[in-house]
């Protein structure tokens, strides 16, 4: 009875969550609904057994992604005005966009009605031990038979991350206010950074 209590509770806070990210007129009050709807969407994970994904919610969505997509919004200077001129002028665009959407989720249920697709009959390698925990299950995964696919996946986020650096670096002019100098810094000797005087007492110290 507390399991279903639960799952409507959780589900309703979603999609109450849910609508009001789209209908908040302040771009800070959807990320913060956004946020909620995170959390109640880690309770239905928890729910069903799945508290790997409902741990991902929390930590990498709520915990990363939505706190970034706060404070950039929180710092960009958002002409409100601006906004919802430029929101009656995309409208007819964006209700095109959801006729899509809807057409796309029509098609998808249509398609669920219509039976699953066979992909291959599971050979149990896959399941789960006794009295192993779905973060176990997921970690053995990982780490054992999907091992090479996972360092392949940290590679390419690797490298993603030095491109992005690359592309938005831009080289300082040398004497400028702030400029580094990284030979000159990793040349330098400790007799270099201090300089040792002996000052006589009652004339001060030569700088």
């Amino acid at each position: 009875m507390i399991q279903t209590l639960a799952f409507y509770l959780f589900a309703s806070l979603v999609i109450g969550s849910a609508v009001m990210v789209i209908m908040a007129r302040n771009p800070v009050h959807s990320v913060l609904w956004l946020i909620l709807a995170f959390f109640n969407a880690a309770g239905l994970m928890v729910l069903v057994g799945a508290e790997f994904i409902a741990m991902l919610l929390v930590i990498v969505y709520v915990g990363a992604v939505a706190v970034l997509f706060l404070f950039v919004v929180m710092m960009l200077n958002i002409d409100f005005a601006e906004m919802r001129a430029g929101f009656i002028k995309n409208f007819p665009l964006g209700i095109l966009v959801a006729l899509i959407l809807f057409l796309e989720l029509f098609v998808g249920l249509v398609a669920y009605g219509a039976g699953g697709i066979q992909l291959g009959t599971p050979d149990g390698s896959a399941a789960a031990r006794m009295g192993q925990s779905n973060i176990e299950a997921v970690g053995a995964l990982l780490y054992g038979k999907y091992v090479f696919l996972f360092e392949v996946a940290g590679i390419i986020l690797l490298v993603a991350m030095i491109g992005a650096i690359v592309l938005t670096h831009r080289q300082r002019p040398k004497g400028a206010r702030g400029h580094q100098d990284i030979g000159k810094q990793i040349r330098r000797r400790p007799d270099d950074a201090t300089v040792m005087k002996q000052p006589n007492i009652g004339k001060g110290v030569e700088l």
